[in-house]
């Protein structure tokens, strides 16, 4: 059985008045969207597929929106804001991860990031256990420069997020 995660990705629009205007989600868009930079000395340096949604792994029988919750809060510091959530799917990654992905508009302004850690042998092989920040950062970006900042596997939760926004679901 695949190992499955679930998060929360926020968004919030623009000035623009979308969808279905020239400017919606096929031009500039104004979507924006809430990620964060992964933590540790392997994302230290890059920017480019180094981000991701707040999420984490749940057990069998969790309610997926309830862990989506609480990995939120671990990871960025702050609970996820009072929302009217909906499932944007399921999405399964690269790695065979399937990643369940809930999504609301809220304008979520948390004062400060901080993030749960963890333990790594650092420099490899040095016999040194060092502590990590899971989330090293997090903050909005427009939906065109998440597609270069996500990790690559889920470039289609942006895909899914664009649909619900068309269907008038936000």
């Amino acid at each position: 059985m695949a190992v499955r995660s679930a998060g929360i990705l926020l968004y919030r629009l623009g000035h623009e008045v979308w969808p279905g205007t020239a400017s919606g989600p096929d031009s500039a868009s104004p979507v924006e969207v809430w990620i964060a930079h992964m933590g540790g000395p392997f994302w230290a340096r890059k920017e480019a597929h180094a981000w991701s949604i707040p999420k984490g792994e749940y057990a069998p029988g969790e309610d997926p929106l309830t862990a989506a919750h609480r990995e939120f809060a671990e990871e960025i510091g702050t609970p996820a804001p009072a929302a009217d959530y909906h499932p944007l799917g399921n999405f399964r990654q690269p790695s065979g991860k399937v990643i369940t992905v809930f999504t609301a508009e809220a304008d979520f302004q948390p004062e400060h990031v901080v993030s749960n850690t963890f333990t790594l042998e650092w420099p490899k092989g040095s016999g040194t256990i060092s502590s990590f920040p899971e989330i090293d950062r997090a903050e909005w970006t427009t939906e065109p420069d998440a597609r270069s900042r996500l990790v690559k596997g889920q470039l289609p939760i942006l895909d899914a997020l664009l649909q619900h926004l068309r269907n008038g679901s936000g």
